[in-house]
């Protein structure tokens, strides 16, 4: 397992962050995974002896639960705390009542409280803000953000799914302050879904934030099990009842073609092709993966053993790539005779 700095931070995380979306199993959450504390205890042991030192959770995950097995797993395993980087997040829905969700100093407060109980934990490594909450000032948020960094419950602060210019705006009032700033970037990022490449990427490599990319396999569209002429796969998978994150299926279908073959070359899964291409991009600094069972488990983990061809990844490129939109073909051509590089 190879370790990447975290922006700027001095801290190491492995290549591969292990999610635990599939725990618990509660409400709508059932469809995505449903796995039940002997599970969560074999997945986490294959997990660290596999050298994975990043576990990724939400307080949103099945309303608490996968918090609730993560924490009961670290302790069932006698698991060293201090060799793990542990990460969850603050801003959906947890409960029903007026303060229930968002971003407020309030709720951030709260929620942090109610995670480190639920995870049985005195510190969270990394608190992800899970999303944009337009009632509340960005400068509110980041001083609360600051001020539970000062508290020692929390270690670092990042964000998930912000516009870039949000992100920016966030880190010039943090800086302005002299406030802790976000150190990374959660993101939907797959050959399924590069939008982030239009504005996210470029904004993490000036400001030298890492990205965290979720859903690497675009809700288990790029494993290889769902193909054009086989479309009945679909039914009784997650993405039959829980069919996120939109993706434009059709030319999906033709990635899958691409990197099927690869993966035959390699005698690898379409799965492992998808994820080795996600580590070879630029700014990845952890994969975060997701399973339901050790198969599964193992099957991604060994994806970064895979070291792809330049033409391979040409392949793969051509097939996958994000159609110019304005301005980024005005600034290509106009930028032709004083190039960036």
């Amino acid at each position: 397992m190879k370790y990447n700095f975290l922006g700027n931070t001095g801290l190491l995380v492995s290549e591969l962050c292990f999610g635990t979306m599939t725990f618990g199993g509660k409400g709508f959450w059932e469809a995505v995974g449903s796995t039940q504390q002997n599970e969560v205890n074999q997945l986490m042991k294959t997990v660290v002896d596999a050298g994975i030192n990043f576990i990724d959770t939400a307080n949103v995950y099945s309303f608490g639960e996968s918090e609730k097995l993560l924490g009961q797993s670290l302790k069932d395993l006698n698991l060293n705390r201090n060799e793990l980087v542990i990460a969850t997040k603050v801003r959906g829905l947890i409960n029903e009542s007026p303060n229930g969700q968002g971003l407020s100093r309030y709720h951030i407060f709260n929620s942090v409280d109610e995670s480190l109980q639920r995870l049985q934990l005195d510190h969270i490594d990394i608190l992800y803000v899970h999303g944009v909450d337009y009632k509340t000032p960005v400068e509110e948020i980041m001083r609360a953000l600051n001020d539970i960094v000062l508290t020692g419950k929390v270690r670092y602060v990042a964000v998930c799914n912000w516009p870039a210019w949000m992100v920016m705006k966030a880190q010039g009032i943090a800086e302005r302050h002299g406030w802790n700033k976000f150190i990374g970037l959660q993101y939907f990022y797959s050959l399924a879904g590069r939008d982030i490449e239009r504005e996210i990427v470029p904004m993490a490599e000036d400001q030298n934030l890492s990205i965290m990319p979720w859903s690497p396999l675009a809700g288990g569209f790029l494993s290889g099990k769902f193909t054009r002429n086989n479309e009945t796969s679909i039914s009784g998978s997650r993405r039959e009842n829980f069919d996120f994150p939109p993706i434009n299926k059709d030319k999906t279908y033709d990635i899958v073609d691409v990197i099927t073959k690869i993966g035959k070359e390699h005698n690898v899964s379409a799965a492992q092709i998808a994820l080795a291409w996600v580590r070879h991009q630029k700014s990845i600094t952890s994969t975060i993966i997701g399973a339901k069972n050790n198969e599964q488990l193992n099957d991604n983990i060994e994806s970064t053993k895979i070291v792809l061809s330049t033409e391979e990844l040409q392949k793969i490129e051509t097939v996958s790539a994000l159609t110019a939109e304005y301005p980024a073909w005005m600034l290509e051509r106009q930028s032709g005779n004083r190039p960036k590089n």
